[in-house]
């Protein structure tokens, strides 16, 4: 059956959500509230017993040894660097095509970002010019240290391959997995690939509390046990006692509680999301590029993000806006062209593809409880403002 996308003249149509937060709570507000009721009733607010049973839940989860959970998606890189102890001097590789506490983190501790280049189809950074990034900050005289991949929008990064730059350069790995915890690359689950790892459970995230939230995840139990100590202060045995400098980097109980109940329904979720990405790539293949996934790896679809073909972005935007239908650039402006961050190392002077994608994303509304009539509609919109 052929379907027709032609646009049709129709009255004005209720917006649809571009992340449908309030439909997920419908339909666990019961276990939400009761979650939180059990915090008010111990009264245990910092550190109750929700935080250790999340940690847990999420090793289980990943396949993790150790969870640290923490304050937010950006003080757990933050806390991951601190306690990799960079400084003025080194260099630590991140993509310029990403959301910018990736990068940011690195310079609250004096080091110095150097700027990477992503792969056109997966968004992810590109291993070629990671090499060329760490001959860069050599030359500059920079002391490389670590990597940090981002598992742009859902999908892992090419791991393989940068491992293998990472072993040959002395470098460790930090896995940014904000945005795909949850996902997998070839047999191996994000949370468990890397030297740490590194998430976010803010709340449009698919894992998000009520609020701001993260963690951290690692196999060495003598790094987590000094990540858990920087977390409350650098404390030691007590909380008195002070044994290196830390931070105030606790995730809240009545978050942990929330995400207990979230965590329980996200496997469910994640095969509905990706239903809606088959449905999407079968209608839009022959009219964008759509993201297609590196074979043995799964995506948990934080986002769908098309690429346009020398279409109007604007006009696009505009287009669909009037149907109801919302939209979202990410990202604008890739990290090294951006005011604060120009200053900055790049890989090459120019990083092409990122400066490339940035004119031509296009983030579609996506969450699990998206209807198929509202996805239709979408698809139509989308087809006909082409």
């Amino acid at each position: 059956m052929t379907t027709n996308y032609a646009l049709k003249s129709k009255p004005a149509l209720q917006a649809i959500p571009f992340i449908d937060l309030k439909t997920q709570q419908s339909r666990i507000r019961p276990q939400i509230d009761a979650a939180i009721q059990r915090v008010l009733d111990h009264g245990m607010y910092a550190m109750g017993p929700e935080v250790f049973e999340l940690e847990k839940a999420l090793s289980d989860f990943c396949g993790a040894k150790n969870v640290i959970s923490c304050s937010s998606g950006t003080d757990a890189l933050a806390l991951i660097l601190r306690a990799k102890e960079i400084r003025p001097g080194d260099a630590v590789f991140v993509p310029s095509f990403t959301f910018v506490a990736t990068a940011e983190v690195v310079t609250w501790f004096g080091a110095t970002p150097v700027f990477v280049d992503v792969l056109p189809d997966t968004f992810n950074m590109d291993p070629d010019s990671l090499k060329q990034g760490i001959q860069a900050a050599k030359k500059n005289g920079l002391t490389p240290k670590g990597i940090i991949p981002v598992g742009l929008f859902g999908q892992p990064a090419d791991y393989e391959p940068i491992e293998a730059i990472a072993d040959e350069n002395g470098l460790w790995v930090l896995d940014d997995t904000a945005q795909c915890f949850g996902a997998t690359y070839k047999g191996r689950k994000c949370g468990t690939i890397g030297d740490a790892t590194a998430t976010s459970f803010f709340p449009a995230k698919p894992l998000g509390c009520y609020g701001d939230g993260g963690a951290i995840f690692t196999d060495n139990d003598e790094f987590a046990e000094i990540l858990r100590s920087m977390r409350i202060h650098g404390q030691g045995i007590n909380k008195y006692e002070n044994v290196r400098i830390g931070i105030t980097g606790r995730l809240d109980t009545i978050q942990a509680a929330i995400l207990l109940e979230k965590l329980k329904i996200f496997p469910e979720e994640l095969k509905q999301r990706q239903r809606v990405a088959d449905t999407y790539n079968e209608a839009l293949r022959d009219v964008v590029q759509v993201p297609d996934l590196l074979e043995g790896t799964t995506s948990i679809w934080a986002q769908y993000t098309v690429v346009l073909q020398g279409q109007d972005r604007d006009k696009v935007v505009a287009n669909l806006k009037a149907l109801g239908i919302p939209t979202a650039i990410y990202y604008p402006i890739p990290l090294h062209l951006q005011k604060a961050y120009d200053k900055f190392l790049r890989a090459t002077d120019s990083l092409s593809v990122s400066e490339s994608l940035s004119h031509k994303v296009l983030s579609l509304p996506m969450h699990p409880y998206l209807e198929e009539s509202d996805q239709s509609r979408i698809i139509e919109g989308v087809r006909a403002s082409l």
